[in-house]
């Protein structure tokens, strides 16, 4: 770290989330040394003018911290493969945004002496600006070792998250709890639009907004409400 705080930040990862954290820890006064590659170049360019776009290897060597926001199945490979060539650095801050995995997947960078972090934010990344007003009222997984901790909440906050410490042995169950919150509401809310679709409702998504978000927001206050039988949707 630099003496004032602020680190070079590398991206390993240019879908949805990277870029996104980029632009957080940016403007929180971070410098953003390079990028890797994605399959829109031109968006994050757009986003992130100016930052390097690099292979993986390059943005380690740059980087004071690495951010890596990768897909799930390609976590494990890349740090390894990274550790295998002598990427990592002792006292290199690594951090990353997989809600089903702690600080364990880290451990090849570790050993190499860097200082692991996981820290999921829990939104439904865009890949836009749009989200950083998404990340403002947000909390965020938080995973570390003890004496590191207190470095993953602050750059949690500095994304612009509430930092809330999951435990190691509790991230398998926190990613199930994410998954069914977005996969099960996009795929019940998604079936309800087609059949309101198929009585001839022209914008079924209009229809159901007011009614999913108060179901949500009343699910969100009061969870061990009934959802059968007296569940009052204006039958009565």
């Amino acid at each position: 770290m630099t003496r004032d705080g602020r680190l070079g930040v590398g991206v390993i990862g240019a879908g949805r989330v990277g870029p996104v954290v980029a632009l957080a820890l940016a403007g929180a006064g971070h410098a953003i040394v390079g990028i890797t590659h994605g399959s829109d170049d031109e968006r994050v360019e757009g986003m992130l003018p100016g930052v390097p776009l690099l292979d993986p290897l390059e943005v380690v060597r740059r980087s004071e911290l690495v951010v890596i926001a990768v897909p799930h199945d390609q976590l494990g490979p890349l740090v390894s493969g990274l550790a295998e060539v002598g990427a990592w650095q002792v006292g290199q801050l690594v951090l990353h945004t997989d809600p089903g995995e702690g600080t364990g997947i880290l451990s090849p960078a570790a050993l190499k002496g860097a200082i692991p972090l996981a820290v999921h934010p829990a939104i439904a990344f865009t890949g836009t600006s749009i989200d950083l007003r998404r990340l403002a009222n947000a909390f965020a997984a938080v995973t570390a070792p003890a004496p590191v901790l207190p470095i993953a909440q602050a750059l949690a906050v500095e994304m612009g998250c509430e930092p809330v410490v999951v435990a190691e042995a509790d991230r398998a169950a926190y990613a199930e709890a994410i998954a069914t919150a977005t996969t099960f509401s996009r795929s019940i809310v998604a079936q309800a639009r087609e059949l309101l679709a198929g009585v001839g409702v022209d914008n079924p998504g209009a229809y159901l907004s007011a009614l999913v978000h108060a179901t949500i927001d009343d699910a969100l206050v009061d969870p061990v409400t009934p959802i059968e039988g007296d569940l009052d949707i204006g039958t009565a």
